[in-house]
């Protein structure tokens, strides 16, 4: 993408009065992220877990849409796009000058509703019990870890037999290495997106 845009850091908020704080911690990027919105906290999880998203930033800059400017929400990065996005509400911001200032005639904008998110909720909530996981066994998964889990599930297997094949290493790597196939796209578990993750939640390889 020869005009993607490359944003070196958010644009920095004022945390919003009575506005709730959500901190995370994003593997994609490898560093915390802060959010003042659930519906921003929500967003991100979305895009965390998506492999086809390579990067994004929260909060990239300003962006005249629509007669208004506003605080762009979130810039993802496919291989061959990107893409703006607008959450509900979005920040109006007519006086900041602090941030860079994007065109909306040179990228996409989408606009993200209420009803988006609360028909992902189930896929949401089950990646926020997955994501600490990921995050707490950072360097810790082995690569022949990852890709015996990998060819075990050549076929579709439940977490729990997952980690009765795997019982003599440590069950929170075993656990975390199929976290860590599915956040990296290698395999898929189409059911977490209608039912909550349970030791029957079946995994297997992605088909190319």
């Amino acid at each position: 993408m020869e005009d993607s845009l490359h944003i070196a850091e958010p644009v920095a908020l004022v945390r919003p009065r009575g506005a709730h704080r959500f901190e995370a911690f994003s593997p994609k990027l490898k560093r915390r992220l802060t959010f003042y919105r659930r519906c921003a906290l929500d967003q991100w999880v979305l895009i965390e877990s998506d492999p086809a998203i390579g990067h994004f930033c929260e909060r990239p800059g300003f962006i005249q849409f629509r007669e208004r400017r506003h605080l762009a929400d979130f810039l993802v990065s496919y291989s061959d796009r990107q893409e703006l996005i607008l959450l509900p509400d979005p920040v109006i911001d007519e006086e900041a000058k602090e941030g860079l200032e994007l065109n909306a005639d040179t990228v996409n904008v989408r606009l993200v509703d209420a009803a988006e998110h609360a028909a992902s909720r189930v896929w949401i909530e089950n990646w926020l019990r997955m994501l600490p996981s990921i995050i707490a066994t950072q360097g810790l998964v082995s690569v022949s870890l990852l890709d015996a889990v990998e060819r075990f599930v050549a076929s579709r297997k439940t977490l729990s037999a997952i980690e009765r094949e795997f019982s003599k290493g440590d069950p929170v790597l075993v656990r975390a290495a199929i976290f860590n196939l599915l956040h990296t796209g290698r395999v898929h578990a189409e059911e977490l997106r209608t039912d909550a993750l349970s030791w029957m939640t079946k995994f297997a390889v992605r088909e190319s």
